[in-house]
Formats: structure tokens, C-alpha cells, sequence
């Protein structure tokens, strides 16, 4: 067994500081931390690789990190590299070394089961299962995406999963890079304070028309992406709780970028998951009876996978998107059932994850896209588009095109 500590894609940022306005300064953020975990408002990102050194000497590895904004909502604290490694060599290193090549799902059972009857921290089942599933796909001689289709008894179908891009404070930059390469969802925005949002919403209608008139007059005829705005709650901040309220401030953005489709991540937290579940159902209803084909999507308190139970089988059907965040889930294990989950519900899967995350940790989840057939994924890590779109785009590419030439044979 061996341990590498690293960097994770981006930063983590205290949410709770951002979100009441503490002042950027150049990249940084001035002002004290509020949530615990936190020395400073932003902090880089830390991952801890876990290889495994096997017979014919080949390494094997995985990735572990947490979230860029840990420590809120029901998520774990920031993921610290130096204890996951002392918890991994006391805990998880003997079970590893008795491991017997049972098959990728039995194997997280075994390894990932709770120590002393204590769940083990989402970051590290994450990272742990990236390893056992790349295991348990060399055993059988196939790719991650197969291996898990024989696992879950999915079809193995060559078919790509759209791709969402997020900007990140480069706004306009990298909307132009994604509407260039054209990206099938698009910009996030990073809507995160009511100095972003504006008062009424003002500055984010701006923005999203901004983006509407660019995607029209740079992406071709041919060109019609989703748009994905997550506004980190400012809807509910700015124009009010109320589900009505929301339905017709999300309506009228939908009628003024026809014939472009929408999707608001979080407009609003409600603090709870049982009150975010009654909220978002009544914002669904509302949009409904307002014949508005606009979807939200669902993320805070909606971290584990009994979380995205509740949800997927709250009725909202396809009017709701549940923002699968891998790192949050844990074991892929969790992340293949939360897909397979919302998909018998009729509710919308993001295969989501964060701008935190390694190129392991998004390579990994490309093939659990692929074999659960996913609504969306993120291209993921970092916030330069660029590198993103290369590692999670190219991989599918590459997956596809093996899938396909399988099926041939």
C-alpha cells in the first residue's frame, strides 16, 4: 500500500463566509472563516492517493478529497490528507491486504464497512472505491464501465452522456470557451452572493441573457445547449421564499432565453432537508401550472444516499435534477445506486462531483456516467474549462469508441 499526498483541483471555500459577503481581494478573500474546518476563507484543495502495489508490480491508484465547500449543508469537514492517511494505514490497510479478488461491489462491502460501528468518511470510501473498482476491472480484463454493468446488470450501451461545463470566476472567458467547443450544458456562473445576483435578481438576468446572446451569435445555427445556472440560494435570498415567487422569477428567465432550455441549481435553501424537499416540490408544481419546461436541480442537503432516496421518491419527477456530488456520496458504490435511483423515479441524475477533484477521481466517474447512462456529468476538475473538458471529454471519447468496437465483435 502506498500513499501520495497531493492537490486537489481548486480551493475550498468557506460557503458561509462567501455566501454573507465577505470581500474578494485579487483571488483571495479577506475576513475570518465562520465554518469550522476553515483557517482561512479560502484554502487550497488537498487530495491523498491510495495505490496498491500489485504481484506483477503494476500500481493501481485512487483518489480522496472533499467538496469546494465542505462543512456546510450536511457535508463533511475539509478534507485533511495527513489524518485520512493515519486513518487509512490503521484501519484500512490490513482489510486491503486480505483482500481476495471477489468483484468490485462485494469488495467495497468488505473494505468500507464502518470501523467500531462508525460510518468512514465519504472522501476516503470515495477514493477507496476508485482503487477496488479499477481492481476489480483489471481481474475481469475489461474497462471500469463494463465491469460495472456486469456488476449493476446494465446494458452495455456506447452512448455518450452530455457534458456540463462550469466558469468559475472567468466568466466571460470561459463561457466563450465553452460555447467555442461546444459544451451540451452550460455556464454555472457561480451566482454565490447578492452582489453577484443583484438586487431583484438585476445583475444575474443580465448575465444570463448575456450568455443567451452569445451562445446564439457565436454557436451556429445547429448549436442549441442547456443552460445551468447554479444561484447558491440568492433566489430565495433576494426575491423571497416563497414557492411562487420562485416559479414566476424562474418562468419569466426561461421565456427570455427561448428557445434556449433552463435549469436553476438551488434557488433556494430551506435549510433542511425535509423543508428543501417540501419547497422544491411546490417550486416544481409551480412551474408545471405555469406550462414552464424550466428544471431545477437539487444540492444542498442532498449529500448521501439516503438523501437522494428521499428526494428521487418525493414525486417531483422530471421536473427535479439531483446533483449527484460524488465526493459527498462516497463509495461509488452509492453513486451507481443514487443514478439507477433517480432514473426509476423519473427524476433527472447529474452525475456531478467538484472543481476540486483529480484526474483519477474524474476518469472514475466518466465510466459511471457511461455504464448508468446518466442525464449530465461535470467536466471536472479545476475551473480552466480547458483542462476539464480534455480529461473528462477525451476519456469518454476514448470510452465510447472501445465500448462500440466491443459490441462489434
Amino acid at each position: 500500500m502506498l500513499f501520495a499526498p497531493g492537490l486537489g483541483g481548486f480551493f475550498y471555500d468557506d460557503q458561509g463566509a462567501v455566501g454573507r459577503g465577505a470581500a474578494s481581494h485579487g483571488f483571495l478573500y479577506a475576513g475570518t472563516p465562520v465554518t469550522p474546518g476553515f483557517s482561512a476563507i479560502r484554502m487550497p484543495a488537498q487530495s491523498l492517493g491510495i495505490g496498491l502495489r500489485l504481484a506483477d508490480g503494476s500500481l493501481i491508484w485512487g483518489d480522496m478529497m472533499s467538496v469546494q465547500y465542505p462543512g456546510v449543508c450536511g457535508r463533511e469537514a475539509p478534507f485533511d490528507a495527513r489524518m485520512a492517511e493515519t486513518f487509512c494505514r490503521e484501519h484500512l490497510v490490513p482489510r486491503l491486504r486480505d483482500l481476495a479478488c471477489e468483484g468490485f461491489r462485494a469488495s467495497c462491502e468488505r473494505v468500507l464497512a464502518p470501523v467500531s460501528g462508525v460510518a468512514i468518511p465519504r472522501a476516503i470510501q470515495y477514493g477507496v472505491s476508485q482503487l477496488l473498482l479499477k481492481l476489480a476491472a483489471r481481474h475481469r480484463g475489461c474497462t471500469m464501465a463494463e465491469l460495472i454493468c456486469l456488476e449493476f446488470q446494465l446494458p452495455v450501451l456506447p452512448c455518450a452522456v452530455p457534458i456540463y461545463a462550469q466558469s468559475g470566476d472567468a466568466r466571460a472567458v470561459n463561457v466563450e470557451k465553452m460555447i467555442l467547443k461546444n459544451v451540451d450544458i452550460l455556464p454555472h456562473g457561480l451566482i454565490n452572493s447578492r452582489r453577484r445576483f443583484g438586487r431583484e435578481g438585476k445583475h444575474f438576468r443580465s448575465f444570463v441573457h448575456e450568455v443567451a446572446r452569445r451562445v446564439l451569435s457565436l454557436g451556429g445555427s445547429g448549436y442549441r445547449p442547456l443552460l445551468h445556472f447554479d444561484v447558491y440560494g440568492m433566489i430565495g435570498v433576494e426575491i423571497g421564499q416563497q414557492p411562487e415567487a420562485v416559479a414566476d422569477f424562474i418562468a419569466s428567465i426561461a421565456a427570455d432565453v427561448a428557445p434556449l432550455r433552463l435549469q436553476i441549481e438551488s434557488p433556494v435553501d430551506y435549510g433542511g432537508r425535509p423543508e428543501q424537499i417540501e419547497g422544491y416540490a411546490a417550486i416544481v408544481a409551480g412551474l408545471r401550472h405555469r406550462g414552464c419546461s424550466a428544471r431545477i436541480v437539487v444540492d444542498e442537503h442532498c449529500n448521501s444516499l439516503d438523501d437522494i432516496r428521499v428526494f428521487a421518491a418525493a414525486g417531483m419527477g422530471e421536473g427535479l435534477i439531483v446533483q449527484i456530488k460524488m465526493p459527498d456520496v462516497g463509495s461509488l458504490v452509492d453513486s451507481i445506486e443514487a443514478v439507477l435511483m433517480c432514473k426509476a423515479n423519473g427524476v433527472g441524475a447529474y452525475l456531478g462531483g467538484s472543481c476540486t477533484e483529480t484526474d483519477l477521481s474524474a476518469i472514475a466517474s466518466v465510466h459511471v456516467a457511461v455504464a448508468t447512462q446518466a442525464d449530465m456529468m461535470l467536466a471536472k476538475p479545476g475551473m480552466g474549462v480547458d483542462e476539464a473538458l480534455t480529461i473528462v471529454g477525451n476519456e469518454q471519447a476514448r470510452l465510447i469508441t472501445a465500448l462500440g468496437c466491443s459490441s462489434d465483435r
